[in-house]
């Protein structure tokens, strides 16, 4: 009986390619690169697994791809993945939760360190010659201590990110989540609030929450209004979450002081986007769990998933899809 095959479209460690190999036939071909776009195309029909992230996976390319009964994500959020497509084809979609946690909520605190505290803005300062005698008040940052954080979305992620606030820097936190849930922190260093609630009385705004139907663009005019005058924004979830047009109307209002970005409506950034050299904005490109021993964690499971689903069994980390529509 001839093997399974799978499909490989993000470049994965050899040790972990090698795994998939012991079982499978591999075909490697990433999209996202020119002159392997038709190889990828052409290998769709043929395989049972695909392995990979950062690729739209939408109904006409499940519909060239007959023979395929799981993808395996290199990664926790789904935005890539046609998700009533995937159910009403039968597809087990597995991601990565859990293993990058911790690395993520690193980051998302960095960002808050350096919005406030104009980290990259005074080392640009140092490193072009321009620091010769004490800096004025000009160029002072902001306490992050026993300041408000206001985290929106409260999965482990942001769970973690409060842990770091309250408990290492005093701060109390506020947080909002679709689903009630328990902070996770010792009594009274946490609550949770209506969104509206948790804008007007955070000096900081962290976004944590996967990009939805119901939550693209939710951050706009009026919830930046409703932002308190010197608040700073902090997205580490999806770019489209936010409104960016209107992001760059209130930073250059002065009603928001600053905002750190990990992620952004087109990714990589265009050159043209006023977000990429606003003197106000701290921008990451997308390096959440970037960083080696996470993604070396990220590719381990989600070989597992993939070995696991391919093999009969329970892969680790299945995504739950939406029920069938009739």
């Amino acid at each position: 009986m001839s093997r399974k095959r799978v499909l490989v479209y993000r470049q994965l460690p050899p040790e972990q390619l090698a795994r998939i190999r012991c079982e499978y036939d591999v075909i490697e071909a990433n999209p996202r690169i020119p002159d392997q776009q038709q190889a990828f195309l052409d290998a769709l029909p043929e395989v049972h697994g695909m392995i990979g992230s950062s690729y739209l996976i939408d109904d006409a390319i499940l519909a060239q791809a007959d023979r395929l009964e799981v993808i395996s994500s290199i990664s926790v959020g789904v935005d890539k993945f046609e998700l009533d497509a995937l159910a009403r084809r039968g597809i087990t979609l597995c991601h990565t939760p859990g293993v990058l946690t911790e690395t993520v909520a690193d980051l998302l605190f960095a960002l808050i360190l350096g919005a406030s505290r104009r980290l990259v803005e005074l080392a640009r300062y140092v490193q072009d010659g321009c620091w010769n005698k004490s800096i004025g008040d000009e160029l002072f940052g902001w306490d992050v201590h026993g300041k408000t954080l206001g985290i929106v979305g409260y999965g482990r992620i942001g769970q973690a990110l409060a842990r770091r606030a309250a408990l290492g820097f005093g701060m109390p936190v506020l947080y909002h989540a679709r689903n009630p849930v328990d902070s996770g922190l010792p009594e009274g260093k946490a609550h949770a609030v209506p969104l509206d609630d948790l804008l007007a009385r955070s000096d900081f705004v962290t976004l944590v929450l996967p990009l939805t139907p119901q939550t693209q663009g939710m951050m706009g005019p009026r919830e930046f209004a409703l932002m308190k005058p010197g608040a700073i924004l902090v997205n580490g979830a999806r770019g489209p979450i936010v409104q960016e047009d209107a992001l760059v109307r209130a930073l250059d209002s002065g009603h928001l002081r600053a905002a750190g970005l990990d992620v952004f409506d087109v990714e990589p950034l265009p050159l043209d986007s006023p977000l990429r050299t606003h003197p106000k904005v701290l921008p990451l490109p997308h390096v959440g769990s970037a960083t080696h021993e996470t993604r070396i964690a990220m590719s381990v499971l989600a070989v597992d998933n993939l070995l696991a689903a391919l093999g009969g069994g329970r892969p680790p980390a299945v995504y739950r899809l939406p029920p069938v529509a009739g």
